[in-house]
């Protein structure tokens, strides 16, 4: 809850790409993944700079291209020989819409804090297999941060076998949690199962049958980069509430007893994955 408060208080100014609170917002995370103790994925650094032209809306006659970055963290494995997971979540939202700031607490402040609660887990007891811990800028332009980071990974793209994508964890209105992704890699499930039967809240399972339109969450997340890639995702989020993508979506909508509890339940299902897989 502190990530969360932090990521959507008035300072990070909607965390919007580009922005100054987006930069602001990219900083955090960096420091963030210092104090955990885990390396950077790249020779370079965290930082993973792209640049993103924003699609215009009508009326425009050009639109000017944004300096970008995603933040990734490695965790090395127990056993080199394992593949490579990446578990991601966007911290970017949409900044200031007319006049109105979109603090963006549970889109997807709720995703980038239990991304870094995962990565501090990893620290104090590794996975079998390594994990990079990517926190993606530029989703709501487009999926286009997961875009640049598939374009030129830190390990070699055939390297990686799952993504975990975190996006809107927080805010359980109905008591539940989706787990996306099983439609198309149905040897997921047996892990997942498990994890549901032992879950404190309702994981549910579904969101991914093509044909169903916006109930089909294939593509409605950075996940949608690594589907298109041929890379199994699970996709863990909630149903749309009223708050999403409004200056209400703010960190005190959120039940805090319910987001440990799905935080818990994401560690679970990464922990029966890293065994399982």
């Amino acid at each position: 809850m502190d990530d969360v408060r932090t990521l959507s208080s008035d300072g990070f100014d909607g965390r919007r790409t580009g922005s100054e609170g987006g930069r602001k917002a990219r900083a955090f995370v960096v420091d963030r993944f210092k104090t955990i103790g885990l390396p950077p994925a790249f020779e370079g650094g965290y930082e993973q700079p792209f640049t993103v032209t924003p699609k215009l809306v009508p009326g425009q006659s050009g639109s000017t291209p944004l300096e970008a970055a995603n933040v990734v963290a490695r965790c090395a494995g127990t056993d080199a020989s394992l593949p490579v997971f990446v578990a991601s979540a966007h911290f970017d939202h949409l900044g200031v819409r007319n006049g109105q700031r979109h603090p963006g607490a549970d889109d997807n402040a709720s995703g980038t804090a239990v991304l870094l609660a995962l990565a501090q887990a990893c620290r104090d007891e590794p996975f079998r297999h390594t994990v990079l811990f990517a926190a993606f800028d530029a989703e709501e332009l487009g999926l286009e941060g997961a875009r640049a980071f598939l374009a030129a990974p830190p390990v070699p793209r055939d390297r990686i076998a799952l993504n975990v994508n975190l996006d809107m964890v927080a805010r359980g209105d109905k008591g539940e949690l989706y787990a996306a992704g099983l439609y198309h890699t149905p040897s997921l499930k047996p892990a997942l199962d498990e994890v549901a039967a032992r879950a404190p809240i309702a994981l549910r399972f579904g969101h991914d049958r093509p044909g169903t339109g916006h109930d089909d969450w294939t593509m409605q997340s950075d996940h949608g980069r690594f589907h298109q890639a041929k890379i199994p995702f699970v996709y863990f989020g909630v149903e749309d509430h009223p708050d999403y993508h409004k200056p209400s979506d703010t960190a005190d909508k959120i039940d805090p007893q319910f987001f440990g509890k799905a935080a818990a339940v994401i560690l679970d299902a990464l922990r029966t994955l890293d065994r399982t897989r």
